[in-house]
């Protein structure tokens, strides 16, 4: 039974997505106006109407919902990149995880819905004005209780230790690598997402200084080819999401 001050996803006819508060308040749409308390006390599943007689779905948000909606200042990272992220590093529940570069926070809710309550991130931001719009963002979608969010600048240094990963989305990520190496725990990953080559070039040239401390590095880049599927064809879209960043990873030994 959805609770008041519960947070929910309303699916209207188009397939349009709104995260609502249920609470005594209208909300406001093309389609009509929705009285949000009365979605408290259904269950997700059921439907709502709007006054003008529009049905909306009630669904419980995801992950990929928050993402989507969520307030947008600097270019986030993506979710492809995200999830490569996760997926090459091993993320699991109950991490603790240093980032920095937060951003918007779009990486911080995706690493945040992983690492679960039992996970911490600690992320360093150096813009007060994007350290703001990332809090908000992180409360909005309920991972305040496993995120804090540092104004101090990374390149001057890690304060936590025995970390299980340190996630960069930085220009200058060999300035980090140093720092890494002494906050990381043995199998910990330093993860850099840089968006050209030769940032990629400057830090893999770091990384051999610590061959020592990091096994072999790894630098990826993905590349999404959605499929357009009609009755009697089959074939790519148009339109491919190629590359928006390198993802070079390096583990501690």
């Amino acid at each position: 039974m959805i609770r008041e001050g519960e947070k929910v996803l309303l699916l209207d006819p188009r397939g349009k997505k709104y995260i609502v508060t249920a609470q005594k308040k209208d909300f406001h749409t093309d389609l009509g106006i929705i009285k949000l308390e009365e979605i408290i006390g259904k269950e997700f599943g059921d439907s709502i109407r709007s006054h003008k007689g529009y049905e909306f779905k009630i669904l419980r948000p995801k992950i990929i919902d928050y993402l989507d909606k969520m307030k947008r200042g600097p270019q986030i990272v993506h979710q492809k990149d995200a999830a490569l992220i996760v997926a090459y590093a091993g993320i699991s529940p109950g991490d603790f995880i240093v980032e920095a570069g937060v951003g918007s926070g779009a990486l911080t809710l995706f690493l945040a819905n992983i690492v679960g309550p039992e996970g911490k991130i600690v992320s360093y931001e150096i813009r007060e004005d994007f350290a703001k719009l990332a809090w908000e963002n992180i409360k909005w979608a309920g991972f305040e209780d496993r995120v804090t969010i540092k104004l101090k600048n990374i390149y001057e240094g890690i304060d936590e230790e025995n970390v299980d990963h340190v996630i960069l989305d930085l220009p200058q990520p060999e300035n980090v690598v140093e720092h890494a190496a002494k906050a990381l725990k043995p199998g910990g990953f330093f993860v850099a997402y840089t968006p050209c080559a030769n940032q990629v070039m400057r830090l893999r040239e770091k990384l051999r200084e610590f061959k020592d401390v990091f096994v072999k590095p790894r630098t990826i880049d993905v590349v999404v080819f959605e499929q357009e599927v009609k009755k009697d064809c089959m074939r790519p879209t148009t339109t491919i999401l190629a590359h928006t960043g390198y993802i070079t990873f390096a583990r501690k030994r």
